[in-house]
């Protein structure tokens, strides 16, 4: 099986005119989210309705690590970063690109696939090109840390201008000064240092990455929070959003149950009893929540 997926997918690459190096067709990012059944974008990324996104602007990095370590996902996240502009959650869609060590033999046909599909500028510039509103850039610098700066506060302007959101990069940044100026511009980095970016080679748009730990498809709903940043497959995004929703509704209501007196602190810690739950469900029901525990 694996052999077979691995085949076809070389089969696409040889085949199709609009796969230059490091790029993959809008028919093959369809294929590498086959559990996605929603809507996508022209370039094949899942398209994650925007009321589900604002559901998940208050999930936990534990409450999502749950829910995905359960659905066997348990490579979503990556902690250790340098917040800069830290503010509301960082939450968006996922436009990957990743960078390597410069080789000049396969840099040069970097540079010629650029031409022939009208890049305009360095490497770096090329990925800021397609954003759209509510993107989150993510880049795969590999750590590098010194000429490993992948935007100056000039670049910053041009993601926040195009995407109204902001960048995480497993690399650096320089320009600090300016780029805290950028009110809402938050960016997830591993450093800040005046060099300049060098001696890399991008290798990717739109392509899966790795970010630390973490495997990271475009598409994915990036969420920040102070405890790192969760990847969350676009075909979890609503359950994530569900089970977060249902933890919050549970601690809510027993701090409610407690606050009148009506349960101890053992019922509520302990398992419900059927008429607990049923009681509970009701009080979802009155808030408008779609969301039923089961019944014991």
């Amino acid at each position: 099986m694996v052999r077979n997926v691995v085949l076809a997918f070389l089969l696409a690459l040889i085949g199709s005119a609009r796969a230059q190096l490091g790029l993959f067709s809008p028919e093959q990012r369809a294929a590498f989210t086959p559990e996605w059944r929603g809507e996508r974008f022209p370039d094949g990324r899942p398209q994650v309705p925007d009321a589900v996104i604002a559901r998940l602007k208050t999930v936990s990095a534990e409450e999502a690590w749950d829910t995905l370590e359960s659905a066997g996902f348990a490579n979503q996240f990556e902690g250790g970063w340098k917040i800069i502009n830290p503010g509301d959650r960082l939450i968006g869609r996922v436009v990957t690109a990743v960078f390597m060590p410069r080789r000049p033999d396969v840099d040069r046909v970097v540079q010629a696939n650029g031409r022939k599909e009208a890049r305009i500028g360095d490497e770096n510039s090329w990925i800021i090109d397609i954003l759209q509103p509510g993107d989150v850039l993510v880049v795969d610098l590999f750590g590098k840390i010194r000429y490993g700066t992948i935007i100056g506060d000039n670049l910053a302007t041009a993601i926040y201008a195009k995407s109204h959101n902001g960048l995480i990069v497993d690399g650096a940044i320089r320009d600090q000064s300016g780029i805290d100026e950028i009110k809402g511009f938050e960016c997830y980095v591993r450093g800040v240092d005046p060099s300049a970016l060098e001696n890399v080679m991008l290798m990717g748009i739109n392509v899966p990455i790795r970010i630390g730990q973490a495997a990271v498809m475009p598409g994915d709903i990036a969420i920040g929070d102070p405890e790192g940043v969760t990847f969350v497959p676009p075909q979890l995004a609503e359950k994530v959003g569900d089970d977060s929703e249902m933890a919050h509704s549970i601690d809510e209501w027993g701090h409610t149950m407690l606050r009148q007196g009506k349960y101890t602190p053992g019922q509520i810690d302990a398992k419900w009893t059927r008429s607990m739950v049923d009681e509970f469900n009701r009080w979802l029901a009155q808030k408008g929540s779609k969301l039923r525990m089961p019944l014991p």
